[in-house]
């Protein structure tokens, strides 16, 4: 992935209860296409209670907030968030957005500590790369010296 295409990710995570245009219901297969997930992923997501389609004739019908829900879902997967945060996170919205503040704060707070684990993380994968790098050229001056007997 582009730098700037995490970057618009992000911002498209952080504002995904904007108030743009978008039909008012989706089927299941709208919204496995927009997202790039399979039906079974989101009725799994149903059964875990993140989202509560309507019903038409057995057809499951999503609202523009079943929408929005599952923007947040693959965005927070993709992220390393659990599906326990996510709901947490979910569940924090309210039924009018009374939630919003707490949503952001708990977002922000938990960035950074997912931040600092993958700085921590690449500090060590950088450690190990140097490392190898080391073996590997002694190794290869040890070759070259066995061969040049």
């Amino acid at each position: 992935m582009v730098a700037g295409s995490r970057k618009d990710a992000a911002r498209e995570f952080v504002d995904a209860h904007g108030e743009q245009e978008a039909p008012d219901f989706f089927s299941i297969s709208e919204l496995a296409d927009e997202f790039g997930i399979t039906h079974r992923a989101i009725r799994f997501y149903e059964s875990k209670d993140l989202l509560s389609p309507k019903r038409l004739n057995g057809a499951r019908i999503y609202s523009r907030r079943d929408r929005a829900r599952l923007h947040i879902i693959v965005r927070a997967k993709a992220l390393g968030y659990t599906l326990e945060e996510t709901k947490d996170y979910l569940e924090l919205y309210g039924q009018h957005g009374e939630g919003r503040i707490r949503q952001l704060e708990l977002s922000a707070a938990r960035s950074a500590e997912m931040i600092e684990e993958l700085e921590n993380k690449k500090r060590q994968i950088d450690e190990q790369i140097e490392e190898l790098r080391l073996i590997h050229k002694v190794c290869r001056q040890k070759i070259a010296k066995k061969k040049a007997r």
